[in-house]
């Protein structure tokens, strides 16, 4: 493929194509251009399937845009593309085998307003103030655990040592409860049941791993510990690692 419009740093970027790599570079350095011109370097010169690199980004907007550069460049093959955000995969995935977890595969996916809908019912039940645990902070807080992967339980052993943080572990276990028994998941319980789903079952991770021999991450900078967890586990046998942000 012809590499002629990428700079010498780009070029070193798309040809590096084994093991880890970290690609750092200023806004609107063409940082995406890179990471696309390498997908389809990896399947045109070492003729690896589409079907085996995985791109994670964190917009539908940046992955639909990826999708449709890495499609021009690589033609054949190019319905196999996995190019979609964290929590699209994650999905996507836990749709095949979520029932590991306990949950059926037609769970359902709540948005804000049912999760505030959801936290409404809790605090009603729980008999809890509102106005000492408003319905936002305590959802921003209950987020916040998550994308920390901290559990109720984990929630309460690091923070418990006070009474609101005690209350605010006792209405997160309740929610998480409430999420099983309607078969839900928040969003930030897709990045969490999938990181669950591979530490519990090593096969299923295994499967994924053996799948998605090449893994890509844009905008790396803004991941979280429970993204960061979960490209750690994916990339783990193969260590085929790509990932792209700011400084």
């Amino acid at each position: 493929m012809d590499l002629g419009t990428l700079n010498r740093q780009q070029r070193e970027a798309v040809t590096s194509t084994e093991g880890r790599v970290r690609v750092v570079a200023g806004a609107g350095s063409g940082k995406t251009k890179a990471l696309t011109y390498r997908y389809a370097y990896i399947v045109n010169e070492p003729g690896v399937e589409p079907a085996n690199i995985l791109c994670l980004t964190f917009t539908n907007k940046a992955a639909q845009e990826m999708r449709e550069r890495v499609d021009s460049l690589v033609g054949y093959g190019s319905e196999d593309i996995w190019i979609s955000t964290f929590h699209a995969t994650c999905s996507r995935i836990l749709r095949r085998h979520i029932d590991l977890l306990g949950y059926d595969r037609n769970f359902t996916i709540y948005d804000a307003s049912d999760q505030k809908s959801l936290m409404k019912e809790v605090l009603k039940e729980m008999k809890i103030d509102t106005k000492q645990f408003p319905e936002r902070s305590v959802m921003s807080e209950i987020s916040s655990a998550k994308n920390e992967y901290k559990s109720p339980l984990d929630y309460r052993n690091e923070y418990g040592s006070n009474y609101r943080n005690q209350r605010i572990a006792d209405i997160y276990e309740c929610y998480q409860k409430r999420l099983k028994e309607n078969n839900a998941l928040d969003f930030d319980d897709l990045l969490v049941k999938m990181v669950d789903l591979f530490q519990a079952n090593p096969e299923v991770l295994e499967h994924y791993q053996d799948r998605f021999r090449y893994i890509m991450v844009d905008e790396y900078q803004d991941t979280n510990t429970v993204q960061f967890l979960l490209v750690s586990l994916l990339a783990k046998k193969y260590r085929n690692l790509c990932v792209v942000g700011d400084d």
